[in-house]
């Protein structure tokens, strides 16, 4: 709609950004290194950040970085994940008709893994999103599922990503038995100042933009009002342009994104 006004070859602010053209921050390329450090070591990894921050986009930078012959992502989002529901969504990517019994299921499960690895020289790489919504029997499920050949050795990497209340969650005693086992942690951060202005400036120039259509003190006022989550900086920066070019402006300055902050994004 306002992309031939600023000149755009492709809609900014986009969930739809090819891997390599992914604005990456010293954070994120560290999350990246450790989550491909545990698919390399076959590792239990934990992955946490705020709402927006860009665990979906590290997650989906990852797969496209994992080479398919040596690895097969296998990967899970499911509010209301049970163990039966878990395998069969496994069982399905991985072309098996599960078993009606979870027991017969998870059995199904292990040889279908071993099976990756032994025929076809595979790492399955499994990852469980929102994690921090699964209830207890899923979890211990999930210690249930890292032991192999009576805990001695994993043929498979599992990644668990939440949000912050998930590390909360597995300083539980309850939970002792399953933090013990994770391997690799990481924090996402949310973006500082200097890095929420490169990221707008990065995406308005995938899209075909050099000019800045920002001024200083709009993004700043964006990042203090996102508090650099990139999801958040999508839907103002979207607004903001929206709004400037049904005013057939050019240029987004302070005034304007604090008038699209308070018509559209107040509470």
């Amino acid at each position: 709609m306002y992309e031939q006004h600023f000149g755009f070859n492709r809609t900014p602010f986009a969930r739809d950004l090819p891997p390599d053209k992914l604005f990456v921050t010293p954070g994120f390329e560290e999350l990246l290194a450790r989550l491909k450090y545990a698919a390399e070591r076959k590792m239990f990894a934990l992955v946490t950040g705020e709402v927006g921050a860009g665990k979906s986009t590290a997650i989906r930078a990852l797969i496209a970085r994992l080479n398919p012959t040596r690895y097969r992502v296998l990967y899970v989002s499911d509010s209301a994940l049970t163990p039966r529901n878990f395998y069969w969504l496994i069982l399905h990517q991985l072309n098996f008709k599960p078993h009606f019994y979870r027991s017969d299921a998870k059995r199904q499960l292990q040889q279908a893994v071993e099976e990756l690895e032994n025929n076809q020289s595979k790492t399955p790489v499994v990852i469980i999103d929102e994690a921090h919504l699964l209830g207890m029997e899923m979890l211990e499920e999930i210690r249930f599922l890292l032991n192999f050949q009576v805990d001695s050795y994993s043929p498979l990497s599992l990644v668990l990503v939440g949000q912050p209340e998930l590390r909360r969650i597995l300083q539980l005693q309850v939970y002792e038995a399953i933090a013990q086992r994770i391997n690799v942690r990481f924090h996402l951060p949310a973006f500082e100042l200097a890095e929420s202005i490169d990221y707008i400036r990065h995406h308005l120039r995938v899209a075909g933009v050099q000019a800045s259509l920002f001024t200083e003190e709009a993004m700043s006022l964006i990042h203090e009002f996102t508090g650099g989550l990139a999801r958040k900086i999508n839907n103002v920066c979207t607004a903001c342009l929206l709004s400037a070019f049904l005013q057939r402006k050019n240029l987004v300055d302070d005034h304007m994104v604090k008038l699209v902050i308070e018509n559209e994004f107040a509470a």
